[in-house]
């Protein structure tokens, strides 16, 4: 059981028609579209809305930022990556995680992810962030659209993409080849490290080519976050924009 939180994730969790069990309502908020879509779709589809003190939904969520709303959503059923490769568009467009931390960066990952039209996310089953209610709630529900993957062992995941035709583009500092350098028209799995390291080296190893952004200020890097955008919204644009 997912405990999302937050207007949009609950929303978007509703459309997306994920079960839930029943949502919890924050006594004394305000209505508005969204609020009032959330509970016509809870009606018409049998969910029962709790009302609580504002206090009792903290408690729930372990946060003072869910607008007044939380819900018990059903865990989505594990996606392995051979589902994702299946499913992926032709060219397709995955972006592949390195040990995001930060739920933060994980869930404006995603939303960049859905914005720039990528088929899904690759991430590692361990020593990384997962798809928590604060990744979701960061994600403004775009996780509810976004295949994830799950792996035990991202470089063997990096060797199987290359096995199925993806080109696999690395970013780091440093890179060889500027980021908008790189043909990203072909089938591609984009590579982002983590916050502090970067990629590991066994994981640069297994990209076929690692691409740097150019900084032209005083400080030596990006956010993850905002360094997967650039390279995402560079390989919509290449490929025209094209809706998927």
């Amino acid at each position: 059981m997912d405990i999302l939180y937050g207007k949009n994730p609950v929303l978007e969790a509703l459309r997306a028609g994920r079960p839930a069990r029943k949502l919890v309502l924050a006594r004394g908020v305000q209505p508005e579209p969204r609020l009032q879509e959330i509970l016509d779709l809870a009606a018409a589809r049998g969910i029962p809305v709790e009302a609580s003190p504002r206090r009792r939904v903290d408690d729930i969520t372990h946060t003072e930022h869910h607008q007044g709303i939380a819900g018990y959503f059903h865990t989505r059923a594990p996606l392995s990556l051979d589902d994702l490769l299946q499913s992926a568009h032709d060219p397709a467009l995955l972006l592949v995680l390195d040990g995001i931390q930060d739920p933060q960066n994980l869930g404006a990952l995603t939303r960049t992810a859905d914005a720039a039209g990528a088929d899904g996310l690759v991430i590692p089953r361990h020593r990384a962030a997962t798809m928590t209610g604060a990744a979701v709630k960061a994600s403004a529900g775009a996780s509810e659209h976004v295949p994830v993957a799950s792996v035990p062992n991202l470089p063997y995941a990096l060797e199987r993409m290359g096995e199925a035709g993806l080109w696999r583009v690395g970013l780091a500092a440093g890179g060889d080849t500027r980021y908008d350098q790189v043909d990203y028209t072909v089938p591609v799995a984009l590579v982002v490290g983590s916050e502090g390291e970067g990629m590991r080296p066994i994981t640069r190893k297994r990209c076929d080519v690692v691409v740097s952004l150019p900084m032209l200020g005083q400080v030596a890097s990006l956010n993850a976050a905002v360094a997967g955008a650039v390279l995402l919204y560079e390989a919509a644009r290449q490929r025209g924009f094209g809706a998927r």
